[in-house]
């Protein structure tokens, strides 16, 4: 399955997100992650969701966004180049010489520890989805203890030459 990544340009009032949700749910496709802030137009609204499936049904969920009155643009980013990003905190055990080990991985991918206990570290860290992924495994042997994901963000990458 393909990791897709849609930024939806959406009118801010109530009942937006359901409908948008819904379209998902309504075929059988799972949101892995919905980022849902305030846009630079006033009144509007940027969702970010990310989704595993089939390219052709995406291709049907994104023709029906395209027909909901307050949706102004929808974007595929999978096909795209783009600039995506996530934040996460990690609580993990962290007791006695492991401190050491868990301390020079955050520093390894420039994380920073943003809460710290006699057993357990909180890691915060912001990278694209497969950072994120790499931090998590090297930290998994030192016993995770809760995780908090805000969800990608994304924007298309600018283009080379242009001002």
């Amino acid at each position: 399955m393909q990791r897709h990544v849609l930024s939806v340009l959406v009118e801010n009032e109530p009942g937006v997100l359901s409908r948008v949700v819904g379209l998902f749910s309504g075929r059988g496709f799972n949101i892995d992650s919905l980022n849902v802030a305030p846009a630079l137009e006033d009144g509007t609204s940027h969702m970010t969701i990310t989704t595993y499936g089939d390219s052709m049904i995406l291709e049907q969920i994104m023709k029906q966004l395209h027909k909901i009155v307050s949706v102004i643009k929808v974007v595929d980013f999978s096909e795209l180049q783009a600039v995506e990003r996530e934040m996460m905190f990690v609580k993990v055990q962290a007791e006695g010489p492991a401190r050491g080990e868990i301390l020079r991985t955050v520093e390894i991918f420039r994380c920073k520890v943003v809460d710290v206990s006699h057993n357990e570290m909180t890691i915060e860290a912001t990278g694209d989805h497969e950072k994120l992924e790499a931090i998590l495994s090297l930290l998994q042997r030192f016993g995770l203890k809760e995780i908090a994901r805000t969800g990608s963000v994304a924007m298309r990458r600018s283009r080379q030459g242009e001002n």
